[in-house]
């Protein structure tokens, strides 16, 4: 798997989780999602659990700083560096 399908699959959650009907055309790569409010402290903890599950990374190996999660570039980037997954599951 890509980093560019990781990306997409990635925004595609961000959207159904958190943006459902609202305009996305700013969800770049590196638009932060923390100072923006569309990720919150709920939404960390959501968007850490879909990582673990779907890219099978063990959540003891990611330090959980709000910098690893500000943008989507960073989410995958977590997810490069932890993942044991090939493809997502």
């Amino acid at each position: 798997m890509t980093s560019t399908d990781i990306a997409h699959e990635i925004r595609a959650y961000v959207v159904a989780e958190f943006l459902a009907g609202e305009d996305t055309s700013d969800l770049t790569g590196d638009y932060d999602l923390i100072d923006s409010g569309v990720i919150d402290s709920l939404g960390l903890v959501r968007l850490l659990s879909h990582i673990t599950q779907t890219y099978e990374v063990p959540v003891d190996s990611i330090e959980f700083a709000p910098d690893h999660f500000r943008t989507l570039d960073a989410v995958v980037a977590v997810i490069r560096t932890h993942s044991t997954a090939t493809t997502p599951v």
